[in-house]
């Protein structure tokens, strides 16, 4: 059997992806307001909300040194950077 990349003909799946590389994973740079610590974070360790007003617009993690669930707001610039690198996002809907 013959796998490939459109359904049963053309390019054959290894083909389609011969040159591609591995990719490598993104972190983030990030600091506790708690503790004080700076440390880097996956994507994975990251949730972005985004909300209808800046003021609902943020992200989220727990601090790896102390504990603490850290909330920061999220601009325009962070919310592309954040998206791009692969964090989970979730939209929150107004309910008016």
């Amino acid at each position: 059997m013959s796998e490939s990349a459109s359904g049963g003909r053309g390019v054959p799946v290894a083909s389609a992806f011969a040159g591609m590389r591995s990719v490598t994973p993104v972190v983030f740079k990030a600091g506790c307001p708690d503790c004080r610590g700076r440390f880097e974070l996956a994507a994975s360790a990251l949730r972005l909300a985004i909300g209808a007003s800046s003021r609902t617009t943020f992200y989220s993690f727990t601090c790896p040194e102390c504990g603490a669930a850290v909330r920061k707001p999220a601009g325009e610039r962070i919310v592309e950077l954040l998206t791009g690198g692969g964090v989970r996002t979730l939209r929150l809907h107004s309910t008016v």
